[in-house]
């Protein structure tokens, strides 16, 4: 199959993901009754989304009050580093557009150097922008495993805090 045709499937699939992910978007607060798995399944939708945000760490503050919150953190971090795989497959698609985009050119060289510690890092902070990232490593042809193990483990850290700072912030509100 041509580059040019693999890459459009790519990008339509991507697209289908993300309009799916927003239809639904009205009923993820159904899935909180699901426990960690629900979740998992908020965080996974919350981030499968590329460059539309969806507030899924509201959530995970919201869990944390009556689940484990290490357990909460966990479960969104898996759920939201796997919803990410959206951006890294958009990324091989648009690989031949996007290596103009100066946001592009600013973690091209930092990523292509340091694929495992910038995604993890960049999968850590709250960053908007990280489904950038995302498609960078796509792009790169960067290995699936190398970006999605990075991605959620610094996920999973993130969120482990943000379950903790919302369990332990709610008696003071």
């Amino acid at each position: 199959m041509q580059e040019k045709t693999k890459g459009i499937i790519q990008i339509v699939f991507s697209i289908l993901i993300v309009l799916v992910m927003l239809y639904f978007s009205d009923y993820l607060e159904h899935f909180s009754v699901l426990g960690y798995f629900g979740i998992f399944i908020i965080s996974l939708f919350g981030s499968a989304t590329i460059l539309i945000p969806v507030p899924s760490w509201a959530f995970v503050v919201g869990a944390s009050r009556i689940l484990n919150p290490y357990l909460v953190g966990i479960s969104a971090g898996i759920g939201s580093g796997l919803g990410e795989i959206t951006g890294f497959i958009a990324g091989r698609g648009v690989s031949h557009i996007i290596h103009t985009n100066k946001m592009f050119i600013k973690y091209k060289d930092w990523i292509t150097k340091n694929d495992v510690l910038a995604i993890g890092i960049l999968a850590f902070i709250p960053n908007p922008m990280f489904d950038v990232a995302g498609l960078i490593a796509g792009s790169l042809r960067i290995k699936l495993w190398r970006f999605i193990l990075p991605c959620i483990i610094g996920r999973i850290f993130r969120y482990v805090i943000l379950a903790y700072l919302g369990k332990f912030s709610i008696n003071y509100i």
